[in-house]
């Protein structure tokens, strides 16, 4: 049987997964992945974003032992992956070499948020029961 929570743990582990898998995602498909020209770790700006998606990415996927223990962290999940995407969306129209992220990371965030705010009813975790 399926319980409260199954399809939000699964998706937090698996987002969660993702998130710890940027930088690998960069090395097979830069135009989608990264905003720079090179191998990911020449951009220090790049290095710091791996830095915050890897620690976002564990403790997603330790949110998912307990999803009514972490509401905070799952709507900041939520509401920081739309604005992330919208901002990335905009910028890849200032330049035609942005325009891959309109096929990679822009839509990801855009199905984390979605999946999420789904399965906490709008973004907001049941956190009254656990």
């Amino acid at each position: 049987m399926v319980g409260k929570y199954t399809y939000l743990q699964v998706a937090l582990a698996a987002f969660g997964a993702v998130f710890c898998l940027i930088y690998p995602l960069a090395v097979i498909w830069p135009s989608g992945w990264a905003w720079h020209e090179g191998v990911p770790h020449s951009s220090q700006y790049y290095m710091m974003i791996v830095g915050v998606y890897l620690t976002l990415g564990v403790f997603l996927i330790r949110a998912a032992a307990n999803p009514a223990a972490h509401g905070s962290l799952i709507q900041f999940t939520n509401w920081s992956s739309v604005v992330h995407a919208v901002i990335m969306a905009v910028q890849s129209f200032s330049n035609p070499m942005h325009m891959g992220h309109l096929l990679g990371d822009v839509p990801a965030l855009l199905l984390v948020a979605v999946v999420l705010g789904v399965l906490t009813r709008g973004g907001q975790a049941d956190t009254a029961h656990a």
